[in-house]
């Protein structure tokens, strides 16, 4: 049974990812249907990337992804379709593409020439559903675009280090639903450049100088309960489940006790600093 999943900046309130749904399954009753996000924040090229990115590897090969950012076509966005890694993406020209395939080379992209052939004011539901259906049968990539080359590229924030190799600058790339604070820093990156030594990290008024593996990592449980200092609401910083250097609240809740993003002030692109002794 072939997989199509989406990842969109709908929203739960509207029809959109509802109606796109009963496109495909208009076409294809025998079809799995996954919904990766439709919560991505409006027009957020970055942060649908951060989400797609870590979740199609979770997925079968062969699998195909809709990404519905940005997907209006216009003379400067025109559409894609793309075999990467043993999965199709379906996904507007938009400097999407670029950085999804920053670590992988496309095997192969189309620019995708079908829309003569389909009546449409809405793109993820006509076309993008039509190139997914036609995916999902076995058909090729030729069938619905000219091979091209050239995308549209995108820059993409890496960390910098300084020339005395004792400081790494990131940004925030990423907020979750918690509220935590995804960095641009990977583990890799700072244990090269780290080698062991001792540091601090900082963001805007908050430091920590200790990485853990996990969120209750940061918690002593060879401490009676009742004896431990307050647990929701530690401030951490941990290697995330993607790789990446995250600053969090342990058991963070909006509503009540915070998040980092709002405790620590931090948004989008804001600068992390991590200094080596």
């Amino acid at each position: 049974m072939a997989i199509i999943t989406l990842t969109t900046d709908f929203g739960e309130k509207d029809y959109f990812a509802g109606a796109v749904k009963g496109a495909i399954y208009s076409e294809l009753n025998d079809v799995k249907i996954v919904d990766i996000s439709h919560s991505v924040s409006p027009f957020h090229i970055s942060e649908a990337v951060y989400i797609i990115k870590n979740a199609y590897k979770n997925f079968p090969k062969g699998s195909i992804h809709i990404i519905g950012i940005d997907s209006e076509l216009t003379p400067e966005n025109k559409h894609l379709a793309v075999k990467l890694d043993e999965h199709y993406f379906i996904c507007a020209n938009n400097g999407i593409l670029s950085l999804i395939a920053s670590e992988i080379k496309p095997e192969k992209i189309v620019e995708i020439n079908i829309h003569d052939k389909v009546q449409t004011n809405f793109t993820v539901l006509d076309v993008f559903v039509k190139v997914a259906c036609h995916l999902a049968r076995g058909g090729t990539l030729e069938v619905i675009g000219k091979s091209i080359q050239d995308i549209k590229y995108i820059k993409q924030y890496e960390p910098t280090v300084n020339s005395d190799k004792n400081q790494i600058l990131g940004h925030v790339i990423y907020i979750d639903n918690y509220g935590n604070v995804v960095t641009n820093i990977s583990r890799k990156f700072f244990e090269n450049v780290g080698k062991g030594r001792d540091f601090t990290i900082r963001a805007r008024n908050t430091s920590f100088s200790s990485i853990h593996e996990t969120y209750s990592h940061a918690i002593n449980f060879n401490v009676e309960k009742d004896k431990r200092q307050e647990e929701d609401g530690k401030k951490l910083a941990l290697f995330n489940s993607a790789g990446f250097i995250e600053l969090a609240v342990y058991k963070s809740n909006l509503k009540t006790v915070g998040g980092a993003s709002t405790l620590f002030g931090l948004d989008y692109l804001d600068t992390i600093s991590i200094n080596f002794e």
